[in-house]
Formats: structure tokens, sequence, C-alpha cells
């Protein structure tokens, strides 16, 4: 039996994508960048913002590619305050977590400025034994440190732990980090996912499919 749950924060714990593809097809137009939704999914979905920024826009200094990074998050937060929407089965699961008084994360590489702005919109901003934030450290996902460091923070090693991710970059992170990894097809397809290393697919948090693993298997 697993000791803590995991969670990746947009597309997982709450429908973002729509959102951030929209905004980003806009901004990265005035850069002569044109990006329509496969795009968005193969090369920015998941990923720290300043890594797909310098590999798509290197013309870009580091000031320049922080301050568009920074920007755009901020429009974000601006736009998303009456958008933002849990995934279906959220609470019923956090819920079940609690009662069975298992410990819990969010990995993300959202910075911290969105990751508390949703987690306080939700109202689960004081839910999680701890944030991790993959801009305040060495190496941000697909790099495994994310997950491991989170291990480390909960005192707990890979087998104990189970992971809900939606997006390749955030897989490739926690299977490396060999940790039990589901897979949330909020974005990518099912055969997308599985091909990165998920485990099982789930559409959200009410599929019974969980039960299959143990969870939600009580109730």
């Amino acid at each position: 039996m697993f000791k803590a749950i995991l969670f990746d924060l947009d597309g997982t714990i709450a429908h973002t994508d729509t959102i951030h593809f929209s905004i980003w097809q806009s901004w990265l137009q005035k850069y002569g960048l044109n990006i329509d939704l496969s795009f968005y999914q193969q090369n920015i979905n998941g990923r720290h913002n300043p890594d797909f920024l310098r590999q798509w826009l290197s013309e870009l200094s580091e000031e320049e590619i922080q301050q568009l990074s920074n920007d755009k998050e901020a429009y974000f937060r601006e736009i998303a305050q009456d958008q933002l929407r849990p995934l279906t089965g959220l609470f019923t699961l956090l819920d079940w977590l609690r009662d069975c008084q298992l410990k819990s994360a969010v990995v993300t590489n959202a910075p911290r400025s969105n990751a508390d702005f949703m987690l306080k919109v939700l109202k689960l901003h004081d839910f999680w034994e701890t944030v991790i934030v993959g801009e305040e450290l060495p190496k941000a996902k697909p790099d495994p440190y994310p997950y491991q460091e989170a291990l480390r923070c909960l005192n707990i090693s890979p087998d104990e732990a189970l992971v809900f991710e939606d997006s390749p970059t955030g897989i490739y992170s926690s299977v490396g980090a060999g940790i039990f990894t589901v897979g949330i097809s909020t974005t990518h397809s099912d055969e997308v996912l599985s091909e990165c290393g998920a485990k099982l697919i789930i559409h959200d948090f009410s599929d019974p499919r969980l039960k299959t693993i143990g969870v939600l298997d009580n109730i």
C-alpha cells in the first residue's frame, strides 16, 4: 500500500490547458511563431516556460525570456480567476486520501505565483504537506529531480508513492524517479501517455479503474 499521492497541477488538479494554449497562441504570434494545438501539446504543455522559449525563440536574451514568461503567467492569473475548474472527482479523492491518512504533495513546473493562485482559488492551499515548484530546483520536469525532491520532503521511497500526471514531460519525470504513475488524458491521448510510461490511464478522478490499484476502493 502506498503512503502518499503526488499530483501535478495544470491539467491534473484543474482544467487549465485551454487557457494556456489560447494565451500562448496569441502571444507567440507577436514573435512570428504561429502554433496550433498539436504544437502546444508537443512542445509547451507541461514544460518549464524558459526551456521551450529558449528552443523556439532563441533570438531572445535570458532577460527577455524571463520577462515574457512572467508577463504571460501574470495574464493567465488575471483571466483564469473565474475559469478554473477542478477535475471531476478531485474532492472525493482528496477526502478519501485524508480519511486514509495518506501524505500528499503537488509537484509542478508552474511558477510559484501560479501554484499559489490556483490552489487558493480551489481552496486547497493548505491541504498539502508540500508544494514542489520546478523553477526553484536545480532541474525541472522532465528531469526526475522534482519528484525525487517530493519523496525526500515526505520521507518516503518511490515504491511508497503514486503519481497523477497529464503530460509527457511530467510522466517522464515521475517514471524517472521510479514512481508508479497514472496518466490523465485531459490533454494527450491514452497511447501517448502509455508510451511515456504511465501504468494506468484515466479520464478523471471518477474513473472506476482507480479501484484496481487500491484508490477509492472503499467508496
